[in-house]
């Protein structure tokens, strides 16, 4: 039986596995298996991409251009953009953007480019593994009817799977290893052989029932923390406008023991997950005639926030007789959290675009990303990321810390700075020159 084969494979370790999307969750998965002795092939429509790994050099920060360059020396991993080669490993793992169309519904057409690929060329024999955010039903739903388009039967040529991505990028404590990994199959062997691969490379299994828990799981997690971030930034601006410090009242609140998880305020939400993945399950809501007010609601405030962060810079500037127009402003951070280099989302990008139409003149640092990429929503112009010299920070009407990164001094810059607008709290060690920050 084709399952047994595919079991005994894994169970001793010389299935390969094929990880298709070499992002953010793509390659620290390759990672994973790699260091545990598992040969994986990375596979990536975006033939720079490729090309670059083949050189035996990262693109992603916390993936050191040594490991990929040991890893292929030793056969671990292979790149590669060619499609034809997805019928080669036994195991393939789909880690492709899900993004939100203009209209804020599932843009689900990497995901289903990806399966029609596969179909193409799947073979009995073949674990396949949905790892992309998406709404409960997608597996089922969606990759499954077109994986049969091959032919092949499921649960018994060929097999499926949902994982949710857990990454957290830049986070030294987890890493994808590290985080217990959340299994659901479309049927039990499915399920089993999910199982059985995933034990090899991550520290534990969480086994739920189906594909569509599994989906579930992801959505909401990611939509708690969107809803309590969002409590947090309403209070934020409730409690400007009383006089108190929102960052100090969290602090406080965080010494009970119990009942209590701190959320933070910022200028807006970041990262592939939070920003989006709410929206899946609205979606969802709709399409049964529900309505998820939490969700909206909590993307109303969390995208609403770069514009207050804009009004408040323009009170500071006002308060020190100066327009907006042709003032210069400097941006801190455009990675969406501090020290990575993923701009996925970034409420940086807002913030650009909201001060150049207001016509700041405008630049921007960020110690992990040298020049501004392009972004799929925002037409911003190149820019290349200025050095914080006590010339330039001088120089500058306005420092908008937008990325708390650790590597910045930030008293040297509160020193040099004629005024710094902190949207993170990233000043509260500074000592001198505190009449030139306002919190935001």
């Amino acid at each position: 039986m084709m399952q047994d084969q595919l079991a005994k494979s894994i169970a001793q370790k010389t299935a390969r596995v094929g990880i298709i999307g070499l992002g953010y969750v793509g390659l620290p998965l390759m990672k994973a298996f790699a260091q545990v002795g598992l040969k994986t092939m990375g596979f990536d429509v975006d033939g720079r991409k490729v090309a670059q790994l083949k050189k035996k050099e990262s693109y992603i920060k916390h993936i050191p251009s040594e490991w990929i360059a040991s890893c292929i020396d030793n056969g671990m991993f292979e790149p590669t953009d060619n499609m034809q080669r997805l019928s080669e490993p036994e195991a393939l793992l789909i880690c492709v953007p899900t993004p939100l169309s203009e209209s804020r519904d599932p843009d689900l057409s990497y995901v289903t480019s990806t399966a029609e690929k596969i179909a193409a060329v799947l073979r009995p024999g073949q674990l396949v593994v949905l790892e992309s955010t998406t709404y409960p039903g997608t597996t089922r739903d969606v990759v499954l009817p077109l994986l049969e388009k091959s032919g092949l039967k499921v649960g018994q040529d060929f097999f499926l799977a949902y994982s949710p991505e857990r990454e957290d990028p830049g986070n030294p404590d987890y890493t994808a290893s590290g985080i217990p990994k959340v299994v659901g199959g479309i049927d039990e062997a499915s399920a089993a052989l999910a199982r059985s691969l995933y034990s090899h490379a991550v520290v534990k299994i969480v086994p739920v029932s189906n594909c569509e828990v599994a989906e579930a799981c992801k959505i909401l997690e990611n939509t708690y923390r969107s809803v309590n971030i969002a409590m947090v930034n309403e209070l934020k601006v409730l409690f400007d406008r009383i006089g108190i410090d929102v960052w100090e009242v969290v602090a406080a609140a965080k010494t009970k023991p119990f009942g209590f998880q701190a959320f933070y305020p910022g200028p807006g939400l970041g990262g592939h997950c939070i920003p989006i993945d709410p929206f899946y399950l609205s979606w969802v809501a709709r399409k049964h005639e529900l309505s998820t007010r939490f969700i909206e609601l909590a993307g109303e405030i969390n995208t609403s926030m770069p514009r207050y962060v804009v009004d408040r810079l323009m009170e500071a500037l006002n308060d020190a007789r100066k327009p907006l127009r042709d003032s210069k402003i400097c941006i801190l951070g455009a990675a969406y959290k501090k020290d990575v280099d993923d701009p996925r989302e970034s409420p940086s990008f807002k913030l650009m675009e909201l001060l150049l139409e207001r016509g700041a003149i405008l630049t921007y640092n960020d110690p992990h990303i040298p020049t501004l990429p392009a972004m799929r929503h925002y037409h911003l112009p190149a820019m290349r990321s200025q050095t914080l010299s006590p010339q330039f920070l001088a120089s500058q009407d306005c420092i908008l810390i937008a990325t708390d990164h650790t590597s910045y001094d930030y008293q040297d810059i509160v020193n040099h700075a004629q005024l710094v607008i902190d949207t993170r709290n990233a000043t509260v060690s500074v000592v001198s020159g505190r009449e030139k920050i306002r919190k935001a």
